[in-house]
């Protein structure tokens, strides 16, 4: 017997198991621990302003742009830096047009994994079940980005201030704490603070980065137009393949605006999800994108030695850059915590998006102990548990920093690509649809009308380049101490997945139980 619930934003949501046509009465056999599972809603009370603000502010273009600027000084220089990111913004943008097709007719947490079961032709509960295990276990290696940046850049100034002082990587690991702990406790206690927090970040996310540029172009000197646009660093890593070279340099471009699902997955709290979700990753991809090459841009022409940048003792470019352009300590420390704020912030975003996404997986009974993690707490109106499983997996994650710090990179990288496979499932089903049956391709409030088909095209074409590229490692001989752990990594992911579909899945996942109508 379906169950209908009105929710806030005035869509109908349909809940019932999605039944597997095996004949094995799992659905039925589970019917009262899916019907408790359902009963744990969230309350919407996020508007357009604010779930923009939450868009623009999680990718924090410009800020992990300036984090990750190693990457491209080491492969390619500044014709990758400066070319990747207008790739990296197109490619990008055209993943966050296909999505939002997606978001407009289904805005749900759960996303990815919920628009697979609909959109697959066949064996659609074992697709979906990977495809939210890859999701959930992407997003959680994307939140450790910000305490890792944030928690490290400290580190580099200290470096900076006393030149004496020794790195350890244990200090890095408890940097990261100590960065992660107070958005947790925001995202606990101050749940609707997080609106007001959103606004305010999205603030200083756009306020800053002029501020940023002026100090840089008024305060140090100009490289010339050549430098910026037409030089072109090989053999420094040891890659000599121009093709590779560049490719793989795209690291630190692709990296910062990965992650337009991150909207998404707060759908279930907003108001007119179908409305404000679409325009809304839409926007926040543009506004970072344009950001973030404006912020390059400026740091390429103002940098000074490069050698000096790249062999940096703190260990991040971008504040050796800084104290080259400036002279002052006390102002590169100003320039660095102008960056460093609102991608902390994100932080605050990033952890509500991926707590919302591990909670709609384990409300469809995703996860090990599904019961326990889908709860929704009565007092904070939040997954609590959910939040603090995904707490648990920074924690977890931080500690291989203190064995190697190329494997702790290699999760970064992880993170980008585990998201992009993500978004390739979906998309590639959703053009094997346009094909086969054009009549029954999901229309919502959102359409790219005729550009549908090549929009979509654009986005797989980027999605793949991108995700055959970030498990290079970044320099050659490989050794274990620079190996790029991340296809491995992930590979373990996907196994893990396909052993728990064979032990539980098969027995649990009926697929995703949350469905929006039409309300007719």
């Amino acid at each position: 017997m379906r169950e209908q619930m009105e929710m806030k934003s005035e869509s109908t949501v349909r809940s019932e198991p999605a039944g597997n046509g095996n004949g094995n009465g799992s659905a039925r056999d589970n019917a009262g621990s899916v019907g408790y599972r359902q009963r744990q809603q969230l309350e919407r009370y996020l508007n357009f302003f604010s779930t923009l603000a939450f868009s623009a502010t999680l990718l924090a273009s410009w800020e992990s742009a300036g984090g990750s600027l190693l990457s491209g000084l080491y492969n390619g220089g500044p014709a990758v830096i400066i070319y990747g990111v207008i790739v990296s913004t197109v490619g990008n943008l055209a993943i966050a047009c296909s999505l939002a097709e997606l978001a407009s007719v289904h805005p749900v947490a759960g996303a990815q994994y919920h628009w697979t079961y609909f959109l697959a032709p066949g064996c659609r509960r074992f697709l979906s079940f990977f495809q939210g295990w890859v999701t959930v276990f992407s997003w959680a290696a994307l939140v450790c980005i910000a305490p890792y940046f944030i928690g490290t850049q400290i580190e580099g100034m200290i470096v900076l201030a006393k030149p004496d002082y020794e790195l350890k990587r244990w200090r890095g690991t408890l940097l990261m704490w100590a960065v992660a702990i107070i958005p947790i406790i925001i995202n606990i206690f101050a749940r609707r603070v997080l609106a007001v927090i959103e606004v305010a970040a999205g603030i200083m996310h756009v306020v800053f980065l002029p501020v940023t540029i002026a100090v840089f172009v008024i305060l140090a000197p100009r490289n010339p137009d050549a430098f910026v646009w037409d030089t072109f660093v090989s053999g420094l890593s040891g890659w000599k393949n121009p093709g590779v070279v560049y490719s793989i340099g795209l690291l630190g471009v692709i990296t910062p605006l990965s992650g337009v699902d991150g909207v998404i997955h707060m759908s279930e709290e907003v108001k007119n999800a179908k409305v404000v979700v679409p325009r809304s990753m839409i926007w926040g991809t543009l506004i970072n994108g344009i950001m973030a090459f404006g912020y390059l841009t400026a740091i390429l022409y103002c940098m000074g030695d490069y050698t000096e940048a790249v062999l940096s003792p703190t260990g991040y470019p971008i504040i050796q850059i800084a104290y080259q352009a400036t002279g002052s300590k006390t102002a590169t420390f100003v320039l660095m915590a102008m960056g460093m704020l609102p991608g902390w912030i994100a932080l605050f975003n990033g952890l509500a998006s991926v707590t919302r996404l591990a909670w709609a997986f384990a409300r469809d009974n995703g996860l090990p102990f599904s019961d326990f993690f889908s709860k929704v707490d009565t007092r904070y109106k939040i997954p609590i548990r959910a939040l603090f499983l995904v707490a648990s997996c920074i924690v977890a994650i931080s500690f291989i920093q203190i064995g190697s710090t190329s494997a702790f990179n290699a999760i970064l990288s992880l993170s980008s690509l585990g998201l992009y496979i993500s978004y390739l499932i979906p998309l590639v089903l959703l053009v094997i649809k346009r094909f086969t049956a054009p009549e029954s391709v999901p229309k919502g409030t959102f359409s790219l009308g005729k550009l549908g088909l090549p929009v979509n095209l654009v986005a797989i074409l980027f999605a793949t380049y991108f995700s055959i590229f970030l498990p290079f490692p970044a320099t050659l001989p490989v050794t274990g101490e620079n190996m790029n752990y991340a296809g491995p990594v992930l590979g373990f992911v996907m196994l893990f997945a396909c052993g728990d579909w064979v032990v539980r899945g098969r027995h649990k996942w009926n697929g995703p139980t949350m469905r929006y109508s039409t309300g007719e």
